[in-house]
């Protein structure tokens, strides 16, 4: 099958899309249990939610181990974990049931997720970051797009997307045990710069910023405009869509910027175009037209993925490459905090409207834009970073 380096750099990718799928397939099956089982948007939200509680200890405990004992050691067993709280969810419909199923899919999910874009980024630098995020955003999209799908059509509309998932992480997990390999030391891959710029510091500076705006954006597409064109628009493929559109538009951005080599610009781009997008979010109000509701999922999916993008190459770029694992995971805890927006929505639309809370986010994402567009400016100066800061 060719060069094993390229067979098990794409068996990494594999968990990473798989994983990806495990995490957000769910969205699409939200109305489906919302009608077999008569449970509440209140319940179902706060079950949506629960993953980022399960996923920010695994990315923390994660990142930290992988950059220790390897990332074979931490990515491999984080997907059958999430494989495990797909294995809950299918078997386990009542509240609790899926409570339990969906933070141990976060557990899972976040021992993976940031291991293994720290894995790509060891096997292919660059590339391997871009490729990642690219990836990852793809198994978003299409868990949530086929388990709508088989969620209005396949016989057993609660079972087939929670089988098809788990299959997909146990198969992929296979593969990557066999043809992957990982250095030993993610250190020896990337080099410090002989000018030392690599720091901690000045990763995260860069980076955290743009972290809450990723997941923010996407989930309040496919989550809090789809449930407000619920009363008009019923059914599984309504999320499923809404998830296609905002990360296929996450997807086709980060390819663009892929192929034309864009700097670091795209991440006040980004935060701009979250800003935009929560604009317009409220202008929808309670009840958003559709057209409106296509325009957002593509603004604000166009958002999420250049802010994803931006924040990752930030981490290659300027991370010390020992610390890769850990500083990827502390940006994936700052993405993640954005998949309990839709509960937070709820909970202050009584007393705040559906509005003035979009309002206060898009005027918190202008302002990184705006800090962010003027630091790159201040950035323009001879450095080993240059190509980069271009």
């Amino acid at each position: 099958m060719g060069d094993p380096s390229r067979r098990g750099f794409i068996s990494v990718l594999a968990v990473l899309l798989s994983t990806g799928w495990a995490a957000n397939h769910f969205a699409s099956l939200i109305p489906v249990l919302r009608e077999h089982e008569g449970l509440s948007h209140a319940v179902l939200d706060g079950v949506f939610g629960i993953y980022a509680l399960g996923l920010l200890p695994g990315l923390l405990t994660g990142g930290v181990l992988s950059d220790r004992v390897g990332r074979a050691a931490v990515v491999l067993p984080g997907a059958l974990v999430a494989s495990l709280g797909t294995v809950f969810l299918l078997l386990w419909h009542n509240t609790s049931g899926l409570l339990v199923g969906r933070l141990v899919v976060g557990v899972g999910a976040g021992l993976a997720i940031g291991a293994g874009t720290a894995w790509a980024a060891d096997l292919r630098g660059k590339a391997g970051t871009v490729m990642a995020g690219v990836v990852l955003t793809s198994g978003f999209a299409l868990g949530p797009l086929f388990s709508g799908l088989m969620a209005q059509f396949a016989a057993f509309p609660l079972a087939t997307p929670f089988v098809v998932s788990a299959l997909l992480s146990v198969c992929s997990v296979a593969a990557a045990a066999m043809w992957s390999r990982t250095p030993t030391s993610p250190s020896a891959v990337l080099p410090l710069p002989a000018d030392g710029e690599r720091s901690v510091r000045s990763a995260l500076i860069w980076a955290l910023p743009l972290a809450p705006w990723v997941f923010a954006s996407a989930t309040v597409s496919f989550v809090t405009m789809s449930a407000r064109l619920g009363d008009r628009y019923s059914g599984p493929l309504l999320p499923g869509i809404a998830a296609a559109l905002t990360l296929g538009a996450g997807i086709i951005v980060q390819t663009i910027a892929r192929h034309r080599d864009w700097g670091r610009q795209a991440g006040s781009a980004g935060a701009g175009l979250a800003a935009l997008g929560y604009c317009l979010v409220a202008a929808g109000g309670a009840h958003p037209p559709l057209a409106l509701f296509v325009v957002c999922a593509l603004t604000l999916g166009t958002a999420y993925g250049l802010c994803l993008r931006s924040g990752l190459l930030d981490l290659e770029t300027l991370a010390p490459p020992a610390s890769r694992g850990t500083l990827t995971g502390i940006f994936y805890v700052g993405t993640y905090l954005g998949f309990g927006l839709p509960v937070l929505l709820v909970v202050l639309e009584p007393s705040l409207g559906p509005s003035i809370p979009m309002l206060v986010l898009a005027a918190l994402a202008a302002l990184v834009a705006v800090i962010r567009f003027r630091a790159v400016l201040a950035s323009y100066q001879p450095t080993t970073l240059e190509e980069y800061a271009s």
